[in-house]
Protein backbone atom coordinates (compact mmCIF):
# COMPACT_ATOMS: atom_id res chain seq x y z
CA UNK A 1 0.00 0.00 0.00
CA UNK A 2 2.98 2.26 1.00
CA UNK A 3 4.34 1.47 -2.72
CA UNK A 4 1.23 2.86 -4.37
CA UNK A 5 0.86 6.04 -2.15
CA UNK A 6 4.48 6.70 -3.56
CA UNK A 7 3.67 6.59 -6.76
CA UNK A 8 0.58 8.05 -6.71
CA UNK A 9 2.58 10.99 -5.20
CA UNK A 10 5.09 10.79 -7.82
CA UNK A 11 2.43 10.82 -10.44
CA UNK A 12 0.81 13.82 -8.78
CA UNK A 13 4.15 15.49 -9.01
CA UNK A 14 4.77 14.50 -12.66
CA UNK A 15 1.44 15.80 -13.59
CA UNK A 16 1.68 19.02 -11.48
CA UNK A 17 4.77 19.38 -13.10
CA UNK A 18 3.83 19.58 -16.50
CA UNK A 19 1.01 21.64 -15.59
CA UNK A 20 3.63 24.34 -14.64
CA UNK A 21 5.58 23.89 -17.99
CA UNK A 22 2.25 23.73 -19.92
CA UNK A 23 1.55 27.35 -18.35
CA UNK A 24 5.18 28.95 -18.95
CA UNK A 25 4.48 28.20 -22.22
CA UNK A 26 1.34 29.63 -22.33
CA UNK A 27 2.67 32.73 -20.71
CA UNK A 28 5.33 32.98 -23.31
CA UNK A 29 3.38 32.84 -25.69
CA UNK A 30 0.68 35.51 -24.19
CA UNK A 31 -2.07 33.25 -23.84
CA UNK A 32 -2.85 34.73 -20.23
CA UNK A 33 -6.37 33.24 -19.95
CA UNK A 34 -5.00 30.07 -21.19
CA UNK A 35 -2.00 29.79 -18.59
CA UNK A 36 -4.44 31.12 -16.20
CA UNK A 37 -6.92 28.05 -16.90
CA UNK A 38 -4.13 25.64 -16.38
CA UNK A 39 -2.77 27.34 -13.36
CA UNK A 40 -6.31 27.73 -11.52
CA UNK A 41 -6.61 23.92 -11.97
CA UNK A 42 -3.13 22.94 -10.73
CA UNK A 43 -3.76 25.62 -7.95
CA UNK A 44 -7.08 23.57 -6.85
CA UNK A 45 -5.72 19.83 -7.53
CA UNK A 46 -1.98 20.76 -5.84
CA UNK A 47 -2.89 23.38 -2.76
CA UNK A 48 0.28 22.27 -1.07
CA UNK A 49 2.45 23.90 -3.78
CA UNK A 50 2.78 27.70 -3.81
CA UNK A 51 4.45 27.85 -7.02
CA UNK A 52 1.02 27.84 -9.12
CA UNK A 53 -0.68 30.42 -6.95
CA UNK A 54 2.63 32.78 -7.54
CA UNK A 55 2.57 32.17 -11.42
CA UNK A 56 -0.87 32.68 -11.89
CA UNK A 57 -1.10 36.12 -9.51
CA UNK A 58 2.01 36.67 -11.86
CA UNK A 59 -0.23 36.71 -15.01
CA UNK A 60 -2.74 38.61 -13.08
CA UNK A 61 -0.38 41.58 -12.70
CA UNK A 62 0.50 41.19 -16.30
CA UNK A 63 -3.54 41.82 -17.13
CA UNK A 64 -3.36 45.06 -14.84
CA UNK A 65 -5.31 43.00 -12.05
CA UNK A 66 -3.85 43.91 -8.99
CA UNK A 67 -5.90 43.27 -6.64
CA UNK A 68 -6.52 39.63 -8.11
CA UNK A 69 -3.36 39.15 -8.13
CA UNK A 70 -2.93 39.64 -4.45
CA UNK A 71 -5.82 36.97 -3.74
CA UNK A 72 -3.83 34.23 -5.31
CA UNK A 73 -0.03 35.40 -3.88
CA UNK A 74 -1.49 35.54 -0.51
CA UNK A 75 -3.33 31.82 -0.73
CA UNK A 76 0.31 30.65 -2.09
CA UNK A 77 1.71 31.71 1.05
CA UNK A 78 -0.64 28.69 2.82
CA UNK A 79 1.19 26.43 0.59
CA UNK A 80 3.49 23.86 2.49
CA UNK A 81 6.02 23.81 -0.85
CA UNK A 82 7.42 27.00 -2.47
CA UNK A 83 5.10 29.00 -0.63
CA UNK A 84 8.23 31.63 -0.27
CA UNK A 85 7.97 32.66 -4.07
CA UNK A 86 4.37 34.76 -3.47
CA UNK A 87 6.47 37.17 -0.92
CA UNK A 88 7.91 38.18 -4.54
CA UNK A 89 4.40 38.96 -6.17
CA UNK A 90 3.76 40.86 -3.11
CA UNK A 91 7.00 42.43 -3.78
CA UNK A 92 6.06 43.77 -7.25
CA UNK A 93 3.12 44.62 -5.96
CA UNK A 94 4.62 47.12 -3.34
CA UNK A 95 6.94 48.31 -6.04
CA UNK A 96 3.87 49.22 -8.36
CA UNK A 97 2.42 51.01 -5.42
CA UNK A 98 5.72 53.14 -5.12
CA UNK A 99 6.59 51.48 -2.01
CA UNK A 100 10.17 50.48 -2.46
CA UNK A 101 10.72 49.66 1.13
CA UNK A 102 8.22 46.70 1.50
CA UNK A 103 9.13 45.49 -1.34
CA UNK A 104 12.58 44.56 0.01
CA UNK A 105 10.90 43.11 3.09
CA UNK A 106 8.76 41.01 0.63
CA UNK A 107 11.88 39.80 -1.43
CA UNK A 108 14.24 39.23 1.96
CA UNK A 109 11.32 36.75 2.87
CA UNK A 110 11.56 35.05 -0.34
CA UNK A 111 15.33 34.50 -0.30
CA UNK A 112 15.75 33.83 3.46
CA UNK A 113 16.01 30.35 3.16
CA UNK A 114 16.92 29.72 0.03
CA UNK A 115 19.81 27.20 -0.62
CA UNK A 116 23.23 27.42 -2.15
CA UNK A 117 22.61 26.72 -5.84
CA UNK A 118 19.16 28.54 -5.85
CA UNK A 119 18.94 31.03 -8.21
CA UNK A 120 14.80 30.68 -9.26
CA UNK A 121 14.22 33.46 -6.81
CA UNK A 122 16.70 35.78 -8.30
CA UNK A 123 15.49 35.61 -11.46
CA UNK A 124 11.98 36.19 -10.72
CA UNK A 125 12.82 39.62 -8.53
CA UNK A 126 14.35 40.71 -10.91
CA UNK A 127 12.04 40.03 -13.31
CA UNK A 128 9.85 42.21 -10.80
CA UNK A 129 12.33 45.09 -10.77
CA UNK A 130 11.90 44.78 -14.68
CA UNK A 131 8.29 44.40 -14.96
CA UNK A 132 6.88 46.89 -12.09
CA UNK A 133 4.81 49.97 -12.72
CA UNK A 134 7.72 51.98 -11.37
CA UNK A 135 11.05 49.69 -12.91
CA UNK A 136 14.17 49.78 -10.97
CA UNK A 137 16.49 48.37 -13.72
CA UNK A 138 19.81 48.63 -12.26
CA UNK A 139 18.16 47.32 -9.32
CA UNK A 140 17.18 44.33 -11.66
CA UNK A 141 20.01 43.58 -12.74
CA UNK A 142 21.68 43.61 -9.83
CA UNK A 143 19.71 40.94 -8.16
CA UNK A 144 20.02 39.04 -11.45
CA UNK A 145 23.70 39.05 -11.47
CA UNK A 146 23.12 37.29 -8.55
CA UNK A 147 21.50 34.09 -10.35
CA UNK A 148 24.47 34.57 -13.01
CA UNK A 149 27.13 33.81 -10.28
CA UNK A 150 25.30 30.63 -9.38
CA UNK A 151 24.69 29.32 -13.06
CA UNK A 152 26.03 31.72 -15.75
CA UNK A 153 24.45 29.49 -18.00
CA UNK A 154 20.80 29.43 -17.13
CA UNK A 155 19.03 30.88 -20.12
CA UNK A 156 15.94 32.41 -17.81
CA UNK A 157 18.72 34.71 -15.97
CA UNK A 158 20.59 35.76 -19.13
CA UNK A 159 17.39 36.50 -20.35
CA UNK A 160 16.35 38.30 -17.27
CA UNK A 161 19.10 39.70 -17.93
CA UNK A 162 18.47 40.94 -21.14
CA UNK A 163 14.96 42.70 -20.63
CA UNK A 164 16.74 44.64 -17.38
CA UNK A 165 19.38 45.72 -20.10
CA UNK A 166 17.02 46.82 -22.59
CA UNK A 167 14.72 48.73 -20.00
CA UNK A 168 18.06 50.63 -18.67
CA UNK A 169 18.75 51.57 -22.39
CA UNK A 170 22.04 49.54 -22.27
CA UNK A 171 21.61 48.18 -26.33
CA UNK A 172 24.90 46.01 -26.31
CA UNK A 173 24.84 44.65 -22.96
CA UNK A 174 21.14 43.69 -23.77
CA UNK A 175 21.82 42.06 -26.99
CA UNK A 176 24.87 39.94 -25.16
CA UNK A 177 22.44 38.76 -22.78
CA UNK A 178 19.84 37.89 -25.56
CA UNK A 179 22.28 36.14 -27.65
CA UNK A 180 24.14 34.30 -25.25
CA UNK A 181 20.22 33.06 -23.30
CA UNK A 182 19.65 31.73 -27.31
CA UNK A 183 23.09 29.74 -27.25
CA UNK A 184 22.24 28.30 -23.87
CA UNK A 185 19.14 27.24 -24.61
CA UNK A 186 18.44 26.68 -28.43
CA UNK A 187 14.34 26.41 -27.93
CA UNK A 188 13.82 29.48 -26.37
CA UNK A 189 12.09 31.80 -28.95
CA UNK A 190 11.83 34.64 -26.42
CA UNK A 191 15.67 35.52 -26.31
CA UNK A 192 15.60 35.40 -30.16
CA UNK A 193 12.92 37.39 -30.41
CA UNK A 194 14.16 40.02 -28.45
CA UNK A 195 17.28 40.16 -30.82
CA UNK A 196 14.81 41.49 -32.99
CA UNK A 197 13.10 44.08 -31.14
CA UNK A 198 16.76 45.60 -30.34
CA UNK A 199 16.90 45.93 -34.04
CA UNK A 200 13.48 47.58 -34.29
CA UNK A 201 14.04 49.61 -31.78
CA UNK A 202 17.29 50.93 -33.40
CA UNK A 203 15.42 51.34 -36.52
CA UNK A 204 16.84 48.74 -38.46
CA UNK A 205 13.14 48.02 -39.90
CA UNK A 206 14.89 45.37 -42.57
CA UNK A 207 17.50 43.55 -40.19
CA UNK A 208 14.49 43.45 -37.41
CA UNK A 209 12.39 41.80 -39.83
CA UNK A 210 14.66 39.37 -40.71
CA UNK A 211 15.32 38.42 -36.98
CA UNK A 212 11.80 37.91 -36.82
CA UNK A 213 11.40 35.85 -40.18
CA UNK A 214 14.29 33.34 -38.59
CA UNK A 215 11.52 32.97 -35.47
CA UNK A 216 8.95 31.93 -37.26
CA UNK A 217 10.89 29.68 -39.46
CA UNK A 218 10.92 27.86 -36.13
CA UNK A 219 7.44 28.16 -34.93
CA UNK A 220 4.91 29.98 -36.90
CA UNK A 221 2.59 29.65 -34.36
CA UNK A 222 4.23 31.78 -32.00
CA UNK A 223 2.18 34.63 -31.73
CA UNK A 224 4.18 37.69 -29.97
CA UNK A 225 6.42 38.03 -33.14
CA UNK A 226 4.01 38.79 -35.38
CA UNK A 227 3.28 41.63 -32.59
CA UNK A 228 6.78 42.68 -33.37
CA UNK A 229 6.38 41.99 -37.20
CA UNK A 230 3.33 44.46 -36.86
CA UNK A 231 5.17 47.34 -35.11
CA UNK A 232 7.92 46.69 -37.92
CA UNK A 233 5.53 47.45 -40.31
CA UNK A 234 4.68 50.03 -38.96
CA UNK A 235 7.86 51.75 -39.04
CA UNK A 236 8.63 51.14 -42.34
CA UNK A 237 5.23 52.65 -43.09
CA UNK A 238 6.34 56.03 -41.19
CA UNK A 239 9.88 56.20 -42.35
CA UNK A 240 9.19 55.85 -45.98
CA UNK A 241 5.98 57.92 -46.67
CA UNK A 242 5.73 56.04 -50.14
CA UNK A 243 4.79 52.55 -48.84
CA UNK A 244 3.01 54.22 -45.78
CA UNK A 245 -0.37 52.40 -46.95
CA UNK A 246 1.05 49.32 -47.99
CA UNK A 247 3.24 48.34 -45.16
CA UNK A 248 0.60 50.17 -42.73
CA UNK A 249 -1.99 47.31 -44.07
CA UNK A 250 0.94 44.73 -43.37
CA UNK A 251 1.29 45.52 -39.76
CA UNK A 252 -2.66 45.53 -39.24
CA UNK A 253 -2.73 42.51 -41.30
CA UNK A 254 -0.12 41.21 -38.85
CA UNK A 255 -1.52 42.27 -35.76
CA UNK A 256 -4.73 40.66 -36.55
CA UNK A 257 -2.58 36.97 -37.10
CA UNK A 258 -1.01 38.03 -32.73
CA UNK A 259 -4.55 38.41 -31.66
CA UNK A 260 -5.88 34.96 -33.33
CA UNK A 261 -2.69 33.37 -31.54
CA UNK A 262 -3.13 35.03 -28.19
CA UNK A 263 -6.87 33.95 -27.64
CA UNK A 264 -8.62 36.91 -27.81
CA UNK A 265 -8.57 37.76 -24.46
CA UNK A 266 -8.92 41.37 -23.11
CA UNK A 267 -5.42 41.94 -22.67
CA UNK A 268 -4.60 40.80 -25.95
CA UNK A 269 -7.75 42.76 -27.20
CA UNK A 270 -6.29 45.88 -25.57
CA UNK A 271 -2.58 45.68 -26.57
CA UNK A 272 -4.18 45.67 -30.03
CA UNK A 273 -6.55 48.89 -29.08
CA UNK A 274 -3.34 50.45 -28.11
CA UNK A 275 -1.56 49.71 -31.45
CA UNK A 276 -4.65 50.75 -33.62
CA UNK A 277 -4.18 54.00 -31.72
CA UNK A 278 -0.13 54.25 -32.94
CA UNK A 279 -1.53 53.19 -36.74
CA UNK A 280 -4.37 55.93 -36.44
CA UNK A 281 -7.27 53.24 -37.56
CA UNK A 282 -9.99 54.79 -35.20
CA UNK A 283 -12.53 52.33 -36.81
CA UNK A 284 -11.33 49.41 -36.26
CA UNK A 285 -10.24 50.52 -32.71
CA UNK A 286 -13.96 51.82 -31.98
CA UNK A 287 -15.11 47.87 -33.02
CA UNK A 288 -12.27 46.77 -30.75
CA UNK A 289 -13.84 49.02 -28.05
CA UNK A 290 -17.35 47.92 -28.13
CA UNK A 291 -15.74 44.27 -28.31
CA UNK A 292 -13.93 44.45 -25.33
CA UNK A 293 -16.86 46.54 -23.59
CA UNK A 294 -18.70 43.07 -23.88
CA UNK A 295 -16.20 40.85 -22.28
CA UNK A 296 -15.77 43.34 -18.99
CA UNK A 297 -17.44 46.78 -18.87
CA UNK A 298 -16.36 48.18 -16.31
CA UNK A 299 -12.37 47.95 -17.50
CA UNK A 300 -11.49 51.35 -17.37
CA UNK A 301 -9.26 51.22 -19.84
CA UNK A 302 -11.96 50.72 -22.49
CA UNK A 303 -13.29 54.55 -21.56
CA UNK A 304 -9.46 55.32 -23.41
CA UNK A 305 -10.29 53.80 -26.63
CA UNK A 306 -14.09 54.82 -26.85
CA UNK A 307 -12.88 58.37 -26.22
CA UNK A 308 -10.82 58.26 -28.87
CA UNK A 309 -12.27 56.47 -31.35
CA UNK A 310 -15.71 57.93 -30.54
CA UNK A 311 -13.95 62.02 -31.18
CA UNK A 312 -11.61 60.91 -34.29
CA UNK A 313 -14.91 59.48 -35.72
CA UNK A 314 -17.01 62.52 -35.17
CA UNK A 315 -19.13 60.91 -32.11
CA UNK A 316 -17.97 64.42 -29.85
CA UNK A 317 -20.56 63.87 -27.25
CA UNK A 318 -19.65 60.21 -26.68
CA UNK A 319 -15.80 60.80 -26.51
CA UNK A 320 -16.54 63.66 -23.62
CA UNK A 321 -18.80 61.04 -21.56
CA UNK A 322 -16.21 58.44 -21.84
CA UNK A 323 -13.18 60.68 -21.07
CA UNK A 324 -14.61 62.49 -18.62
CA UNK A 325 -15.81 59.21 -16.42
CA UNK A 326 -11.97 57.88 -17.11
CA UNK A 327 -10.37 60.92 -16.16
CA UNK A 328 -12.27 61.70 -13.20
CA UNK A 329 -11.29 58.72 -11.32
CA UNK A 330 -8.65 58.39 -9.05
CA UNK A 331 -7.67 54.82 -9.60
CA UNK A 332 -7.20 55.28 -13.13
CA UNK A 333 -3.51 55.61 -14.92
CA UNK A 334 -3.99 58.43 -16.44
CA UNK A 335 -1.64 59.46 -19.36
CA UNK A 336 -1.56 62.88 -21.08
CA UNK A 337 -2.93 62.06 -24.16
CA UNK A 338 -6.32 61.06 -22.49
CA UNK A 339 -6.08 64.66 -21.31
CA UNK A 340 -5.55 65.95 -24.76
CA UNK A 341 -8.13 63.80 -26.47
CA UNK A 342 -10.84 65.08 -23.98
CA UNK A 343 -9.96 68.85 -24.38
CA UNK A 344 -9.87 68.41 -28.13
CA UNK A 345 -13.25 67.32 -27.71
CA UNK A 346 -14.50 69.61 -25.64
CA UNK A 347 -13.11 72.24 -27.75
CA UNK A 348 -14.38 71.17 -30.83
CA UNK A 349 -17.96 71.08 -28.92
CA UNK A 350 -17.16 74.81 -27.77
CA UNK A 351 -16.26 75.90 -31.10
CA UNK A 352 -18.63 74.36 -33.60
CA UNK A 353 -17.70 74.19 -36.70
CA UNK A 354 -20.08 76.55 -39.43
CA UNK A 355 -20.19 77.10 -43.38
CA UNK A 356 -19.20 80.13 -45.04
CA UNK A 357 -18.82 83.49 -43.19
CA UNK A 358 -20.99 82.73 -40.10
CA UNK A 359 -19.32 83.12 -36.70
CA UNK A 360 -19.78 79.99 -34.44
CA UNK A 361 -21.77 80.25 -31.15
CA UNK A 362 -18.60 79.94 -29.04
CA UNK A 363 -19.39 78.13 -24.90
CA UNK A 364 -17.12 79.98 -23.25
CA UNK A 365 -17.08 78.33 -20.19
CA UNK A 366 -16.32 74.71 -22.20
CA UNK A 367 -13.62 76.81 -24.14
CA UNK A 368 -11.66 77.30 -20.87
CA UNK A 369 -12.30 73.70 -19.48
CA UNK A 370 -10.75 72.38 -22.39
CA UNK A 371 -7.82 74.05 -22.53
CA UNK A 372 -7.63 73.57 -18.72
CA UNK A 373 -7.35 70.04 -20.08
CA UNK A 374 -4.42 70.87 -22.51
CA UNK A 375 -2.72 72.39 -19.76
CA UNK A 376 -3.35 68.43 -18.01
CA UNK A 377 -2.06 66.36 -20.83
CA UNK A 378 1.50 68.90 -20.96
CA UNK A 379 2.06 68.64 -17.26
CA UNK A 380 1.43 64.99 -17.59
CA UNK A 381 3.48 64.03 -20.18
CA UNK A 382 5.28 67.06 -22.14
CA UNK A 383 5.54 65.78 -25.55
CA UNK A 384 2.14 66.70 -26.03
CA UNK A 385 2.98 70.07 -26.29
CA UNK A 386 3.57 69.01 -29.87
CA UNK A 387 0.48 68.50 -30.30
CA UNK A 388 -0.99 71.39 -30.22
CA UNK A 389 0.71 73.41 -32.49
CA UNK A 390 -1.87 72.07 -35.53
CA UNK A 391 -5.24 72.66 -33.27
CA UNK A 392 -4.17 76.33 -32.80
CA UNK A 393 -3.50 76.95 -36.26
CA UNK A 394 -7.49 75.89 -37.03
CA UNK A 395 -8.63 78.77 -34.99
CA UNK A 396 -5.60 81.16 -35.94
CA UNK A 397 -7.03 80.38 -39.57
CA UNK A 398 -10.76 81.11 -38.91
CA UNK A 399 -9.38 84.37 -37.32
CA UNK A 400 -10.76 83.49 -34.38
CA UNK A 401 -7.61 84.49 -32.47
CA UNK A 402 -8.47 84.89 -28.59
CA UNK A 403 -9.40 81.40 -28.60
CA UNK A 404 -5.87 80.07 -30.85
CA UNK A 405 -4.07 82.29 -28.31
CA UNK A 406 -5.22 80.15 -25.28
CA UNK A 407 -4.35 77.32 -27.00
CA UNK A 408 -0.75 78.29 -28.30
CA UNK A 409 -0.40 79.65 -24.66
CA UNK A 410 -0.29 76.21 -23.36
CA UNK A 411 1.87 74.64 -26.36
CA UNK A 412 4.66 77.38 -25.09
CA UNK A 413 4.48 76.17 -21.51
CA UNK A 414 7.08 73.31 -22.84
CA UNK A 415 10.34 75.16 -23.70
CA UNK A 416 11.61 71.71 -25.14
CA UNK A 417 8.56 71.00 -27.79
CA UNK A 418 9.92 70.56 -31.33
CA UNK A 419 7.45 73.62 -32.20
CA UNK A 420 8.64 75.61 -29.63
CA UNK A 421 9.36 78.52 -31.80
CA UNK A 422 6.35 78.54 -34.35
CA UNK A 423 3.84 78.11 -31.56
CA UNK A 424 5.32 81.38 -29.55
CA UNK A 425 5.37 82.95 -32.96
CA UNK A 426 1.91 82.01 -33.24
CA UNK A 427 0.89 83.39 -29.61
CA UNK A 428 2.15 86.46 -30.31
CA UNK A 429 0.51 86.99 -33.72
CA UNK A 430 -2.91 85.70 -32.05
CA UNK A 431 -2.87 88.41 -29.52
CA UNK A 432 -1.36 91.20 -31.05
CA UNK A 433 -4.47 90.65 -33.93
CA UNK A 434 -7.03 90.01 -31.10
CA UNK A 435 -5.77 92.94 -28.47
CA UNK A 436 -3.90 95.85 -30.77
CA UNK A 437 -7.09 97.68 -31.79
CA UNK A 438 -8.88 97.31 -27.92
CA UNK A 439 -8.19 100.05 -25.49
CA UNK A 440 -5.15 100.04 -24.03
CA UNK A 441 -6.34 101.43 -20.38
CA UNK A 442 -8.09 98.28 -19.76
CA UNK A 443 -5.60 95.67 -17.75
CA UNK A 444 -6.55 92.35 -19.46
CA UNK A 445 -5.70 94.38 -22.95
CA UNK A 446 -1.94 95.27 -21.30
CA UNK A 447 -1.54 91.37 -20.06
CA UNK A 448 -2.54 89.95 -23.60
CA UNK A 449 -0.25 92.83 -25.12
CA UNK A 450 2.97 91.44 -22.44
CA UNK A 451 2.36 88.75 -23.59
CA UNK A 452 2.67 88.66 -26.76
CA UNK A 453 6.00 90.98 -25.96
CA UNK A 454 7.49 88.16 -24.33
CA UNK A 455 6.19 85.74 -27.11
CA UNK A 456 8.04 87.50 -29.31
CA UNK A 457 10.91 87.82 -27.41
CA UNK A 458 11.33 84.43 -26.91
CA UNK A 459 11.53 83.62 -31.34
CA UNK A 460 13.96 86.63 -31.60
CA UNK A 461 16.52 85.22 -28.82
CA UNK A 462 16.31 81.49 -30.48
CA UNK A 463 16.07 83.02 -33.82
CA UNK A 464 17.72 86.48 -34.61
CA UNK A 465 17.47 86.91 -37.90
CA UNK A 466 13.33 86.12 -38.03
CA UNK A 467 12.91 89.17 -38.78
CA UNK A 468 8.97 89.25 -38.50
CA UNK A 469 9.32 88.37 -35.16
CA UNK A 470 11.12 91.41 -34.70
CA UNK A 471 8.68 94.34 -36.77
CA UNK A 472 5.79 92.41 -34.78
CA UNK A 473 7.42 93.00 -31.45
CA UNK A 474 7.76 96.26 -32.01
CA UNK A 475 4.44 96.95 -33.32
CA UNK A 476 2.59 95.62 -29.76
CA UNK A 477 5.13 97.34 -27.94
CA UNK A 478 3.74 100.46 -30.02
CA UNK A 479 0.35 100.05 -28.69
CA UNK A 480 1.45 100.04 -25.19
CA UNK A 481 1.91 103.11 -23.38
CA UNK A 482 4.50 102.79 -21.09
CA UNK A 483 8.07 104.40 -21.30
CA UNK A 484 9.55 101.16 -21.35
CA UNK A 485 7.17 99.70 -24.37
CA UNK A 486 8.44 102.84 -26.41
CA UNK A 487 11.81 101.81 -25.55
CA UNK A 488 11.71 98.31 -26.70
CA UNK A 489 9.79 99.41 -29.90
CA UNK A 490 12.48 101.46 -31.22
CA UNK A 491 15.03 98.84 -30.25
CA UNK A 492 13.08 96.46 -32.45
CA UNK A 493 12.63 98.51 -35.16
CA UNK A 494 16.11 99.06 -34.97
CA UNK A 495 17.33 94.99 -34.94
CA UNK A 496 14.27 94.56 -37.62
CA UNK A 497 16.29 97.29 -40.29
CA UNK A 498 19.52 95.40 -39.52
CA UNK A 499 18.37 92.41 -40.13
CA UNK A 500 16.76 92.87 -43.31
CA UNK A 501 19.56 94.87 -44.48
CA UNK A 502 22.10 92.08 -43.64
CA UNK A 503 20.03 89.63 -45.88
CA UNK A 504 20.94 91.86 -49.09
CA UNK A 505 19.15 94.42 -51.62
CA UNK A 506 16.45 92.07 -52.48
CA UNK A 507 15.02 91.34 -49.55
CA UNK A 508 15.33 94.70 -48.66
CA UNK A 509 13.22 96.00 -51.65
CA UNK A 510 10.53 93.02 -50.72
CA UNK A 511 10.17 95.19 -47.40
CA UNK A 512 10.24 98.15 -48.75
CA UNK A 513 6.95 99.08 -47.32
CA UNK A 514 8.25 97.90 -43.70
CA UNK A 515 11.06 99.87 -43.82
CA UNK A 516 9.10 102.91 -44.35
CA UNK A 517 6.86 102.06 -41.31
CA UNK A 518 10.23 101.69 -38.99
CA UNK A 519 11.66 104.82 -40.06
CA UNK A 520 8.30 106.52 -39.59
CA UNK A 521 8.47 104.96 -35.88
CA UNK A 522 11.64 105.65 -35.10
CA UNK A 523 11.53 109.62 -36.15
CA UNK A 524 8.76 109.76 -34.12
CA UNK A 525 10.50 107.80 -31.03
CA UNK A 526 13.54 110.07 -31.39
CA UNK A 527 11.45 113.61 -32.38
CA UNK A 528 11.73 115.06 -29.08
CA UNK A 529 15.13 113.70 -27.99
CA UNK A 530 17.25 113.96 -30.99
CA UNK A 531 16.17 115.99 -33.83
CA UNK A 532 19.07 114.83 -36.36
CA UNK A 533 18.16 111.77 -35.91
CA UNK A 534 14.79 111.64 -36.32
CA UNK A 535 14.99 113.67 -39.58
CA UNK A 536 17.99 111.49 -40.66
CA UNK A 537 14.56 109.02 -40.12
CA UNK A 538 12.68 110.76 -42.47
CA UNK A 539 14.83 111.29 -45.20
CA UNK A 540 15.52 107.62 -45.20
CA UNK A 541 11.94 106.67 -45.39
CA UNK A 542 11.56 109.51 -48.24
CA UNK A 543 14.09 108.14 -50.38
CA UNK A 544 11.97 104.90 -50.07
CA UNK A 545 8.42 106.50 -50.95
CA UNK A 546 8.99 110.34 -51.82
CA UNK A 547 5.55 110.83 -51.79
CA UNK A 548 4.36 109.30 -48.63
CA UNK A 549 2.10 111.17 -47.32
CA UNK A 550 2.21 110.34 -43.59
CA UNK A 551 6.14 110.72 -44.05
CA UNK A 552 5.57 114.47 -45.93
CA UNK A 553 2.91 115.21 -42.48
CA UNK A 554 5.94 114.09 -40.16
CA UNK A 555 8.70 115.81 -41.52
CA UNK A 556 5.77 119.19 -41.34
CA UNK A 557 5.32 118.61 -37.97
CA UNK A 558 9.11 118.23 -36.68
CA UNK A 559 9.91 121.67 -38.68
Amino acid sequence: MKFFSIVFLALGYTSFAQDIDAAKKAIDAEQYEKAKSILKEAVNKTPDNGKAAFLLGNVYLRQNLQDSAKIFFDKGLKAKDFAEFNYIGLGQIDLDNGNASAAQINFDQATKDMRKKDLEQYVYIGKAYTNSDNPNFKKAIEVLNKAKAINMNDAQTLLALGDAFYGDKNQNEAYAAYRNAANADASLLRAKLQLGVLLKGAKAYTEAKNALDKVLAENPNYGPVYRELAETYFGIALADKSKYKEYTAKALESYEKYMSLTDYSLASRMRHADFLIVAKDYKALEKEALEMKKLDNVNPRILRYLGYSSYENGNIDEAIAALKDFTSNPKNKIIGRDYLYLGMAQLKKAIPATSGDAKPVIDDVLYKTAVANFQKAVNLDKPMANELNDIGKVYFDQKLYKYAAGIYEVATSNPNSQNYLYDNFFLGYSLYFEYAGEDVKKADVVEALKKADVAFANVTLASPTTQDAHIYRARVNGVLTDAAAKDQMAKSYEEFVKVVTDKGPETVEKNKSKFVEAYQELARYYSKTDKAKSNDYIAKALALEPTNADTLNLQKALK
